[in-house]
Protein backbone atom coordinates (compact mmCIF):
# COMPACT_ATOMS: atom_id res chain seq x y z
CA UNK A 1 0.00 0.00 0.00
CA UNK A 2 3.02 2.33 0.61
CA UNK A 3 4.29 2.11 -2.51
CA UNK A 4 0.79 2.71 -4.13
CA UNK A 5 0.95 6.32 -2.40
CA UNK A 6 4.51 6.59 -3.51
CA UNK A 7 3.94 5.66 -7.39
CA UNK A 8 0.97 7.95 -7.28
CA UNK A 9 2.59 10.94 -5.64
CA UNK A 10 5.71 10.37 -8.24
CA UNK A 11 2.52 10.75 -11.17
CA UNK A 12 1.57 14.01 -10.16
CA UNK A 13 4.63 15.70 -9.11
CA UNK A 14 6.42 14.56 -12.91
CA UNK A 15 4.02 17.21 -14.77
CA UNK A 16 4.13 19.82 -12.10
CA UNK A 17 8.23 19.87 -12.19
CA UNK A 18 8.09 19.98 -15.80
CA UNK A 19 5.24 22.93 -15.95
CA UNK A 20 8.06 24.43 -13.67
CA UNK A 21 10.47 23.80 -15.64
CA UNK A 22 8.74 25.44 -18.93
CA UNK A 23 7.87 28.51 -16.83
CA UNK A 24 11.32 29.14 -15.97
CA UNK A 25 12.95 28.50 -18.93
CA UNK A 26 10.87 30.70 -20.58
CA UNK A 27 11.15 33.60 -18.49
CA UNK A 28 15.32 32.97 -18.86
CA UNK A 29 14.87 33.03 -22.49
CA UNK A 30 12.67 36.32 -22.62
CA UNK A 31 15.46 38.22 -19.97
CA UNK A 32 17.77 37.45 -22.55
CA UNK A 33 15.83 39.27 -25.17
CA UNK A 34 15.27 41.71 -23.90
CA UNK A 35 18.71 42.33 -22.65
CA UNK A 36 20.00 41.99 -26.15
CA UNK A 37 17.31 44.36 -27.54
CA UNK A 38 18.32 46.79 -24.94
CA UNK A 39 21.94 46.71 -25.82
CA UNK A 40 21.25 47.60 -29.85
CA UNK A 41 23.13 50.50 -30.36
CA UNK A 42 23.46 52.82 -33.71
CA UNK A 43 26.10 51.65 -35.94
CA UNK A 44 25.84 47.74 -35.01
CA UNK A 45 25.98 45.36 -37.65
CA UNK A 46 23.01 42.62 -36.74
CA UNK A 47 21.17 40.23 -38.64
CA UNK A 48 17.22 39.65 -38.35
CA UNK A 49 15.77 36.65 -37.55
CA UNK A 50 14.37 36.08 -41.12
CA UNK A 51 18.26 36.32 -42.41
CA UNK A 52 18.47 39.88 -43.52
CA UNK A 53 21.72 41.37 -42.55
CA UNK A 54 22.16 45.12 -41.96
CA UNK A 55 23.52 47.83 -40.03
CA UNK A 56 21.60 50.02 -37.40
CA UNK A 57 20.54 53.79 -38.38
CA UNK A 58 18.26 54.43 -35.64
CA UNK A 59 16.37 52.99 -32.78
CA UNK A 60 13.40 53.54 -30.93
CA UNK A 61 10.94 52.10 -28.00
CA UNK A 62 9.61 49.48 -30.43
CA UNK A 63 11.45 49.62 -34.13
CA UNK A 64 15.28 49.49 -35.60
CA UNK A 65 15.85 51.06 -38.58
CA UNK A 66 18.12 48.85 -40.57
CA UNK A 67 20.15 50.04 -43.74
CA UNK A 68 20.65 46.88 -45.60
CA UNK A 69 22.43 48.32 -49.32
CA UNK A 70 23.64 51.75 -49.44
CA UNK A 71 20.42 54.49 -49.46
CA UNK A 72 18.27 51.40 -48.40
CA UNK A 73 16.75 51.43 -44.85
CA UNK A 74 14.22 49.19 -43.06
CA UNK A 75 12.00 49.67 -40.51
CA UNK A 76 12.00 46.32 -38.49
CA UNK A 77 10.31 45.86 -34.91
CA UNK A 78 13.13 45.15 -32.08
CA UNK A 79 12.06 41.86 -31.87
CA UNK A 80 12.97 40.88 -35.62
CA UNK A 81 16.83 41.79 -34.91
CA UNK A 82 18.10 38.08 -34.18
CA UNK A 83 21.46 38.95 -33.58
CA UNK A 84 24.73 40.83 -33.81
CA UNK A 85 26.99 40.08 -36.62
CA UNK A 86 30.02 38.35 -36.15
CA UNK A 87 33.77 40.77 -36.27
CA UNK A 88 33.28 41.33 -40.78
CA UNK A 89 36.69 43.20 -40.85
CA UNK A 90 38.49 40.21 -41.12
CA UNK A 91 35.97 38.25 -43.49
CA UNK A 92 35.72 41.17 -45.96
CA UNK A 93 39.47 41.74 -46.35
CA UNK A 94 39.68 38.33 -47.53
CA UNK A 95 36.56 38.32 -49.69
CA UNK A 96 37.82 41.28 -51.51
CA UNK A 97 41.51 39.49 -51.88
CA UNK A 98 39.76 36.48 -53.69
CA UNK A 99 36.94 37.98 -55.67
CA UNK A 100 39.97 38.78 -58.53
CA UNK A 101 40.32 34.45 -58.61
CA UNK A 102 36.43 34.07 -59.29
CA UNK A 103 35.10 34.15 -62.84
CA UNK A 104 32.45 36.56 -63.36
CA UNK A 105 29.01 35.51 -65.12
CA UNK A 106 27.05 38.33 -66.80
CA UNK A 107 24.57 35.67 -68.39
CA UNK A 108 21.19 36.73 -67.45
CA UNK A 109 19.53 34.64 -64.88
CA UNK A 110 22.80 32.55 -63.86
CA UNK A 111 23.42 32.24 -60.45
CA UNK A 112 26.84 33.42 -58.98
CA UNK A 113 29.28 31.01 -59.89
CA UNK A 114 27.38 28.98 -62.24
CA UNK A 115 29.01 27.54 -65.50
CA UNK A 116 26.14 28.51 -68.57
CA UNK A 117 26.44 25.80 -71.21
CA UNK A 118 29.36 23.75 -69.96
CA UNK A 119 31.97 26.36 -70.39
Amino acid sequence: MNNNGALSLLIFALPLLLLGWLFFSQNKRMKQMRDFSSSLDVGDQVVTSSGIFGTVRHLDDTSAWLEIAEGTTVRFDRRAVAMKQADTSTTDAATDAHAGDAPTDDAPGATPGSQQNGQ
